[in-house]
């Protein structure tokens, strides 16, 4: 059994290290679910003024008509212009890649930042595709018949978890 990172003690370090990268056009974007979770407590923790922007990549998914997945273009909330912008982009663990991916081509229909840093609480390998984090909480090897998921507890407390992939 894989022995899982205390993901509320990762938090103070990762908020502490992107507070070191943080300037006037910085803002954070998380992606539901985990990383909205996630960027919900690094935004407060950062006292960022820019308001926090959500997003919901399910349409922009490379399997989206395979898997049939739902999406409603509601969920996903920039109230900021990203143009020209430094973007922090959340996400709960970083796995094949294509989940950022998605995000990416998602935030270049809202326009184009300056730059983007992807910020992630575990980075458990086995990428697809050319895509790293800049800001890793912990990095883990799990088998690939392995899902490592974060969840919210109903006091707000984040915890990772681990199942069975399907």
């Amino acid at each position: 059994m894989t022995a899982l990172p205390d993901a509320e003690a990762l938090l103070p370090a990762l908020a502490a290290e992107l507070r070191a990268r943080l300037g006037p056009q910085t803002a954070m974007i998380g992606l539901y679910t985990g990383g909205a979770w996630l960027a919900e407590r690094l935004h407060a923790m950062l006292g960022l003024s820019v308001p926090l922007g959500l997003m919901d990549i399910a349409f922009y998914r490379d399997d989206y008509a395979r898997q049939g997945l739902k999406h409603d273009p509601k969920r996903t909330r920039i109230p900021f212009d990203v143009e020209g912008r430094d973007i922090l982009l959340v996400d709960d663990v970083l796995y094949t890649g294509r989940t950022v991916r998605a995000a990416m081509n998602e935030l270049f229909d809202y326009g184009r930042p300056r730059s983007i840093a992807l910020v992630v609480l575990a980075d458990r390998g086995g990428r697809q595709l050319p895509i790293c984090a800049q800001h890793v909480g912990a990095r883990l090897e799990l088998p690939e018949d392995k899902r490592l998921r974060l969840r919210r507890d109903a006091d707000g407390r984040l915890r990772f978890e681990l199942e069975d992939a399907r």
